[in-house]
């Protein structure tokens, strides 16, 4: 297996840099005529899978709406991610997992390490217990050649306080801010030796479409290498005509996320919606 940079970037280089994701919302489920339950979110999932396969490169299931339904939910994801990877698709659980010592190391097996019912090809982590809480599951990443996402930037509007705060611990520069101090220690692996040449290293970080990131103090050297899942863009109100304008010289890291614009054209349409989507995307990233 080669890592997951060089997947991830191979994927956006060949497919786009948009990103599906698989988000089985129960008034989602209700218009695409399926069931409020496991078999209606393991369907969903494998529907857009098939309309995803070939037409972009990445994938985003989010966990909370297979979970909801306990086992059989669980089950009904581990068929949707196979799936997914069996169709050279690199799919990021949406978990959002984030906790200390051996819990997260137990969450980075989970969905990291080879042969795991659950194996995915990266997964969303929180660094808010500390981003040395996730030392172990970069580790882990790195020596499965997968990849993590830290939620640095967060598209909702009530998290900008705690991520515009300006640290106070030792080894921050002065005036730096939550976020770009997140970025920068959790993001470090990405200039190390392990990296190598790839363009891109395994870790991420959720940087949301709709966000301000000067105002939030997160700036471009502390994103450097770093691949950048952006929420946001369709129902959110971010246009991906406007990439550029958002990202400027990191726009070509950038996974643009987008759901409800594409799942809302239902069965009969997501196809075209992917391909609309995908189109608008290109023709800003090469204008």
């Amino acid at each position: 297996m080669t890592s997951f940079g060089s997947r991830l970037a191979a994927a956006m280089d060949a497919r786009g840099q948009l990103c599906v994701g698989i988000d089985p919302h129960e008034a989602l489920l209700s218009s695409w005529g399926l069931p409020a339950s496991a078999s209606g979110v393991r369907d969903f999932g494998l529907r857009v899978v098939a309309a995803a396969a070939g037409r972009v490169g990445v994938v985003k299931p989010q966990v909370a709406f297979f979970e909801r339904y306990g086992s059989a939910g669980f089950a009904a994801l581990e068929e949707v991610i196979a799936a997914a990877r069996a169709a050279e698709l690199v799919v990021i659980a949406d978990a959002k997992r984030g906790d200390i010592g051996s819990t997260m190391d137990g969450y980075a097996q989970a969905w990291l390490a080879a042969g795991s019912p659950l194996e995915s090809d990266a997964v969303t982590v929180s660094p808010y217990l500390g981003p040395d809480s996730l030392r172990g599951t970069v580790a882990t990443a790195v020596r499965e050649e997968k990849g993590v996402f830290v939620l640095a930037a967060t598209s909702n509007p009530e998290a900008t306080g705690l991520q515009s705060a300006e640290l106070t611990v030792v080894d921050a520069e002065r005036g730096q801010s939550v976020a770009d101090w997140v970025a920068r220690r959790a993001g470090a692996v990405n200039s190390s030796a392990a990296v190598g040449e790839d363009r891109l290293g395994p870790v991420g970080f959720v940087v949301g479409a709709t966000v301000d990131r000067p105002e939030l103090g997160l700036s471009d050297e502390a994103l450097r290498r770093a691949p950048i899942l952006a929420p946001g863009f369709g129902a959110q109100g971010a246009r991906l005509a406007g990439i550029l304008g958002m990202f400027g010289a990191l726009a070509p890291q950038v996974l643009a996320s987008a759901s409800r614009s594409i799942l809302g054209a239902g069965p009969d349409g997501i196809v075209a919606a992917i391909d609309s989507h995908n189109t608008e995307l290109q023709d800003a990233l090469h204008a």
